[in-house]
């Protein structure tokens, strides 16, 4: 069967029209993803839904959750892109909140101790002015690895710009040379792990 993957945009803002950096990254690594025949289905703007703050996968009550069906269609591919922007040189508040979701995957284990993320991979896609993307990808990846998730090698596409400047990823009419290699080596590494793991996943414990 062939891969796919989905990616979420934790950008802080809703949809409006107006460009996303966050987008702009996620494109590039749809480019190379398609090289390697992975179809990257759909992006979800998280922060066009309601998705409350909790640690469990149903916070329902109430005002309601978008977060269960989000869940079902993160699951449903191979491989994630977690796009995020960086804010105050860390990982934006709804990419956490995101992360803070997904804890529920540590106790939603099947009759061999493997989480419903055991044999997907994750890779990430940052976008900020000045610095934080290794903090940001560090936050991510620990996360994300907590969480069941397969990070290859290579596994993070980002662009900061310099430092008190003004210029965003999205302004670029041209991706600049280093992000391009970057995100092909991401896109080749995520592509061939989310191909072994869909062969052959975790074996788990045995019963």
């Amino acid at each position: 069967m062939p891969l796919t993957a989905i990616a979420l945009n934790c950008s802080l803002k809703k949809s409006s029209g107006e460009a996303s950096s966050t987008d702009a990254m996620i494109a590039v690594l749809k480019e190379h993803l398609a090289e390697q025949d992975v179809e990257l289905a759909e992006t979800i703007r998280i922060a066009d839904y309601n998705v409350p703050p909790g640690v469990t996968s149903n916070e329902g009550e109430g005002e309601g959750d978008d977060w269960p069906a989000i869940r079902e269609k993160i699951l449903s591919h191979d491989i994630l892109v977690f796009g995020g922007p960086i804010w105050m040189g860390q990982i934006g508040s709804v990419a956490k909140r995101v992360l803070e979701r997904m804890d529920a995957f540590t106790s939603e284990t099947d009759g061999q101790g493997r989480m419903p993320s055991f044999g997907k991979v994750a890779i990430a896609a940052i976008v900020g002015n000045e610095d934080g993307a290794h903090w940001s990808s560090a936050q991510l990846f620990q996360s994300l690895n907590d969480t069941g998730w397969t990070i290859p090698a290579g596994a993070a596409c980002y662009w900061v710009g310099e430092a008190m400047g003004s210029t965003d990823f999205k302004e670029f009419a041209e991706t600049p040379d280093a992000v391009t290699e970057t995100a092909q080596m991401c896109a080749i590494n995520a592509a061939h792990l989310a191909k072994l793991l869909a062969g052959d996943t975790y074996p788990g414990t045995k019963a």
